[in-house]
């Protein structure tokens, strides 16, 4: 009986896997090879200066204390300090009340870009730290922008 249990959820969790894969069929979505370079090889060795790095002038940003309900935003500079095109993927919030605007152009080196981030406080009070996952073709893949504020409900 463990073992027809055991068969069952391990068809059931490949059925849900291979389900997944083709989630988003978006073409606008798609990134094309042409603009992706990964130089890094098997043994680790690898010309850093090839590959796009991401640079941001301020990677956090307060905005102090705000009355709740109120919508603030934020434009986050970044400079492409690598030696290829920068290509942001995709960007996420860590809460559906930050919204985030961002080009999928591919930036190229020594460009700068902008990231806006809008945080709205409704329903929200005290201190907020909202982290901000981008991902792009750079070496980590993965980087974070941060939003703080002080959130106060008027009496």
């Amino acid at each position: 009986m463990k073992q027809i249990n055991l068969s069952l959820a391990t068809i059931v969790f490949f059925l849900l896997l291979s389900c997944n894969n083709n989630a988003t069929s978006d073409k606008d979505n798609k990134v094309t090879t042409d603009i992706v370079n990964n130089p890094i090889t098997a043994s680790g060795k690898y010309d850093k200066n090839i590959l796009p790095k991401i640079k941001f002038d301020k990677a956090t940003h307060d905005f102090g204390v705000i009355i709740q309900g109120e919508k603030v935003s934020h434009s986050f500079t970044y400079k492409n300090v690598g030696g290829s095109d920068l290509l942001i993927r995709d960007i996420k919030a860590t809460c559906g009340c930050t919204v985030v605007k961002f080009s999928k152009d591919p930036l190229p080196p020594g460009k700068e870009g902008k990231v806006e981030v809008v945080f709205n406080s409704d329903r929200r009070k005290g201190i907020q730290r909202k982290s901000v996952f981008l991902w792009a073709n750079t070496q980590p893949n993965r980087n974070e922008i941060s939003i703080t504020a002080e959130v106060i409900v008027p009496k």
